[in-house]
């Protein structure tokens, strides 16, 4: 007969167990060199197809070798292994980012971070610091207001935008641009209206708002396609750096993008959006030994520039897998924050808007056509559930030429409001829904606001519904539209708690082991790589992320808790915690 070990028991067993693996590296450091790397004494949670639960792993080169208990990994280790000592910690396949924006990442820590502003008075602050420190004529650049998420409205406010006048105040000399979190809107001031040459006249643009006020001036915010007008003046200010300028920006952007990931346990990171200079440089900086996070970039180009060039920049697993093209990125809509996410139904809080269709249908039925024809993934930006509808069809179609194409794994990017009759169409048709947990309690205070409760309750953030119907749901941040945080992203997967505590439409939550597998094994398979990463199995790539808590069972207030002790990326430690006592 057995009983539960007791706390004084289990007590024991772990004071003992360091002097039983110490004498088991003895041992068998005679019998040869063994294998180059363990790590003993955690809890390996592996996500591989039983969810198994080991203690120890065993690494040769940047592959698992092994996986199994102390005893039995330690039987491996020889004169030459590197031997970790987990202590108990919480051992995970590397975190795998399935939707954010790379440089954009890493030039976000180089910008004015206006997260945190609670109020639009705030912001002018940031902005007016700023000046003081810049010479007259540089631009001052800042990403990250909400209007729906400040404590207070501004004064002056149309559509519930700010207006331009006391930014223009605080910076008569320097042009100012900031962005929208979405990315979807920016408010620029005077100066920067005046260099773009926006004036009352100015119409706007094809898929995209000029915000006027009630004389039909220019407010300073411009929605979707209208960024345009001011992010040129923008970037040929840029282009009169010089070459070497542009370059270091560049590479500053990538390390701060790659600091910022492996403190935060991020092993793989889809990066949504890229040219074909942007993988040139990655690939400059993989061979230099720059980028220690694995990439897979979907192209961002013109379809003239796809039919030129696009055979020759699929790349599977160059780097030693640093760097994999295979997929293109679209958008067909804005986002709901800034009233862009193109709706069957128009907005509650601006009567008769439906929100913007940002790419043509045809342009996106050329691109659908180009990437069949040529093996690519398309990871289509959609959020409003008429964008949704749109661009499943456009699949559908596509699906529909080329039957022989049954595993095409094309992604739908966000797939944040859905109509109730095209959430199964997911399942049906094979396409990944790649969400992001924190979008929907980042913006459940307004969603309500935006489409009432009847529609947010049918197809606001349903990952329940679209799991439940055997659709693939991959997790991320969107950074920087959020923080590159997987354990926030966690978080808001498996409680859907705002701010105030109360819940957005539970009934929607993930599971704990849903919401670790979104960030895992369904990252990887959403990339085609489930047989290279996303799981803890031998042979398979050794990135593991270690955690000093146990997310699948710990307090729901411990997740937000959790501290990311060690980053691995093909065996080789590349984040280790200051005050973490491992590997010392």
């Amino acid at each position: 007969m057995s009983f539960p070990p007791t706390a004084s028991i289990k007590k024991t067993i772990l004071l003992i167990l360091p002097l039983v693996i110490i004498l088991f590296t003895s041992y068998c450091s005679e019998v040869g060199p063994g294998v180059e790397k363990v790590i003993i004494n955690g809890t390996v949670i592996t996500v591989d197809d039983s969810n198994s639960i080991a203690e120890a792993i065993a690494i040769n080169a940047d592959t698992i070798f092994a996986i199994g208990s102390n005893v039995e990994i330690a039987l491996l280790i020889g004169d030459s292994t590197d031997v970790i000592d987990a202590e108990g910690q919480f051992i995970y396949p590397g975190f795998i980012d399935s939707h954010a924006h790379f440089l954009g990442l890493g030039k976000s820590r180089m910008n004015l971070d206006l997260m945190d502003a609670n109020n639009w008075d705030e912001v002018v602050k940031m902005v007016a610091d700023a000046v003081d420190k810049s010479s007259p004529g540089d631009w001052i650049v800042g990403r990250g207001w909400h209007q729906d998420k400040w404590s207070t409205p501004p004064v002056e406010s149309f559509e519930g935008y700010p207006e331009h006048s006391i930014l223009s105040q605080a910076s008569p000399l320097n042009p100012v641009v900031l962005s929208h979190a979405s990315g979807h809107a920016l408010i620029a001031n005077a100066q920067a209206m005046e260099l773009a040459g926006v004036t009352v006249d100015t119409q706007d643009p094809e898929g995209g708002r000029i915000i006027r006020d009630n004389a039909g001036n220019p407010t300073g915010v411009f929605e979707e396609n209208g960024e345009n007008l001011i992010n040129s003046a923008y970037e040929a200010s840029l282009e009169r750096r010089t070459p070497d300028q542009q370059k270091q920006d560049e590479i500053r952007q990538l390390e701060l993008a790659n600091e910022e990931c492996l403190r935060n346990g991020i092993t793989s990171f889809h990066d949504a959006g890229a040219s074909f200079s942007t993988i040139d440089f990655y690939k400059g900086m993989i061979d230099a030994g720059k980028l220690k996070v694995r990439l897979n970039v979907m192209l961002e180009e013109e379809n003239s520039e796809y039919k030129k060039r696009i055979a020759d920049y699929k790349i599977l697993g160059y780097g030693n897998n640093h760097l994999t093209v295979r997929s293109i990125k679209k958008y067909i809509d804005g986002a709901l924050g800034s009233r862009g996410a193109w709706m069957l139904e128009p907005y509650d809080d601006l009567e008769g808007h439906t929100g913007l269709n940002v790419t043509p249908i045809s342009e996106l039925e050329e691109t659908a056509k180009i990437a069949a024809e040529y093996g690519f993934q398309i990871c289509t930006h959609a959020i409003g559930d008429k964008a949704n509808r749109e661009i499943l069809n456009i699949y559908e179609r596509e699906f529909k030429k080329h039957p022989e194409l049954t595993d095409l794994r094309w992604r739908v990017e966000h797939a944040q409001h859905l109509s109730a009759s095209d959430i199964p169409r997911f399942a049906k048709l094979g396409v990944i829904a790649a969400m992001q947990g924190i979008h929907c309690t980042s913006d459940a205070t307004f969603v309500p606001k935006r489409i009432g409760d009847f529609r947010s309750e049918e197809g606001a953030y349903v990952w329940r519904k679209l799991l439940d119907s055997g659709a693939v749901v991959s997790n991320g941040t969107d950074s920087p539209v959020e923080r590159v945080n997987p354990l926030a992203c966690f978080y808001a997967s498996v409680t859907r708690k705002i701010k105030d505590g109360s819940e957005f439409y539970p009934n929607q939550k993930m599971t704990r082991l849903e919401a670790l597998k979104s960030y895992t094994i369904n990252g990887a398979f959403a990339c085609f790589e489930e047989k290279l990463k996303g799981s803890l199995e031998v042979g398979k790539l050794a990135d593991i992320t270690i955690l000093d808590t146990d997310l699948l069972n710990c307090p729901e207030e411990k997740i937000n808790e959790a501290i990311v002790k060690q980053t691995i990326v093909g065996g080789q430690v590349v984040y280790k915690n200051r005050e973490s006592t491992l590997f010392n």
